[in-house]
């Protein structure tokens, strides 16, 4: 069965649908002859529609060529990311419907033409060599749409490497700040360890240990923190604008990813930390 789609765009004059008319006393039933409708969740609220309803729905703004369609069902609309603060009023029509309501009276063939044809390949890879097949045989003209990119993601994907890098600099700055500080509290320890016995190697080989621990643990926190976090943004922004796009997500490359950077920063920042005490004598860290 093919599809097509009427969008109901509020406040726009060059909107197709002119009008949605709920069932009522004047709105005489037709069981046999009124074709079907589905229509978007958003629209079904908004106008107050329930299954069953029969529905006037125009292709002009006057809503001079209108038809009467029968409500059969709701549908979520497709989460786009480019249009989330949008108003998902849409409704979708049978092509034959779609056709008849669209058609130009004055054009006898608008009918039978079309404008694009959206074409699924069993290959993704061979879209190229579709293209140039279709522009050779044909006087159309083929884009490749499937995966492409829009520019605007582009920006806030390389924004977001940007404040990633400076994030993790930032932090592992900070992080070895605070290993410094904490190896000098320890140093009387360290110097005691040294005076009986132990060598730099094995104490140097504890902390590294200890360095691991830690990093794992905090890696681990902080992806559960992520989990969380994610839930509630999503959430707030869903319900915010009545839409089911998922707005952070947290997969797990991103979390082994994470952890993958958090765990050897750790580690070498406990490690530069404590190998500054190591340097010096035993003597010295116990203040002798």
């Amino acid at each position: 069965m093919f599809h097509s789609r009427i969008v109901i765009a509020s406040g726009c004059a060059a909107a197709l649908v002119a009008a949605v008319v709920s069932a009522g006393a004047d709105v005489p039933p037709k069981p046999d002859a009124t074709p079907d409708v589905l229509v978007a969740r958003q629209l079904l609220e908004r106008a107050n529609l329930t299954i069953g309803d029969v529905v006037t729905v125009a292709a002009d703004p006057a809503g001079v060529r209108s038809r009467q369609f029968r409500v059969a069902g709701v549908y979520e609309p497709t989460p786009d990311p480019l249009r989330f603060n949008v108003e998902r009023l849409e409704a979708r029509l049978h092509l034959d419907d779609l056709l008849s309501l669209t058609a130009d009276p004055f054009d006898p063939a608008s009918n039978e033409s079309v404008t694009s044809i959206n074409v699924a390949l069993a290959d993704p890879a061979a879209a190229a060599t579709f293209s140039g097949a279709i522009a050779a045989r044909l006087l159309l003209r083929a884009n490749q749409t499937a995966d492409a990119e829009s520019p605007t993601f582009t920006v806030i994907d390389r924004f977001h490497t940007a404040i990633a890098a400076v994030t993790v600099l930032g932090s592992t700055a900070f992080l070895l700040a605070l290993m410094v500080i904490r190896a000098e509290e320890r140093k009387e320890t360290v110097g005691i360890l040294r005076l009986i016995g132990i060598s730099r190697q094995s104490i140097l080989i504890e902390v590294i240990v200890e360095g691991l621990l830690v990093a794992i643990g905090g890696a681990v926190f902080g992806v559960a923190i992520a989990l969380l976090a994610q839930r509630g943004v999503n959430m707030i922004f869903q319900a915010r604008y009545d839409t089911t796009l998922v707005f952070v997500r947290v997969t797990p490359s991103i979390a082994l990813r994470s952890v993958a950077v958090a765990v050897p920063v750790g580690v070498i920042a406990g490690a530069v930390a404590s190998w500054t005490l190591l340097r010096r004598t035993p003597a010295a860290l116990v203040g002798r």
